[in-house]
């Protein structure tokens, strides 16, 4: 699963620890998202996007092997 964390977190220029502290998990969680090795909830995808004011298919793509 794709996704353009990174990029939303560099416009909001905020931290993996401070969004993950606003999401309530770990910055590993943010990390390992950030790098694809980690599909969210979708508990944590809503939060994710009600926290950047996006959709969760503005976030989250889906690559042909998922």
């Amino acid at each position: 699963m794709k996704n353009n964390l990174k990029v939303l977190r560099a416009i909001k220029n905020i931290s993996q620890e401070d969004l993950a502290k606003e999401i309530g998990v770990s910055r590993q969680t943010i990390n390992a998202m950030e790098k694809g090795k980690y599909a969210p909830s979708t508990i944590l995808a809503l939060k994710l996007a009600r926290y950047f004011e996006r959709t969760v298919d503005e976030i989250f793509t889906l690559e042909e092997t998922d």
